[in-house]
């Protein structure tokens, strides 16, 4: 039985699978939309979500937070700067999934992983 197990291996050792999700959430804070699988993009949600949250905090032991996981130090600086002002009344939900089609090569199921628009 596999109670209280949370997260999703993806066949990886676990620094491997930390260092994926670093720059997969590095990607999404710089290109603000990254193409992945499925599993992927659900696991790095929650983790990109944090990182807005952590801007919209936005005091100094957030910052250092932040840098201690996203790789790109100016990454973090968007974050705090144009993200958390961007997100900053909405309550939560930054990013959304699209569903997209399987992968040609190994029939993968895809999704695109988006920051959400703020309209003002």
């Amino acid at each position: 039985m596999a109670h209280r197990i949370d997260g999703r291996k993806l066949g990886r050792p676990t620094d491997h699978r930390l260092a994926l999700f670093r720059n997969l959430v590095t990607d999404l804070l710089r290109y603000e939309k990254i193409i992945t699988t499925e599993a992927k993009a659900k696991e790095v949600r929650g983790l990109a979500e944090k990182m807005i949250t952590l801007g919209k905090r936005g005091d100094l032991h957030a910052r250092r937070q932040a840098l201690r996981f996203v790789y790109d130090k100016k990454m973090v600086e968007k974050t705090f700067d144009e993200l958390a002002e961007r997100y900053a009344n909405r309550p939560g939900g930054y990013t959304r999934i699209v569903k997209l089609g399987p992968r040609h090569g190994d029939r993968a199921r895809m999704a695109q992983l988006e920051m959400v628009v703020e309209e003002s």
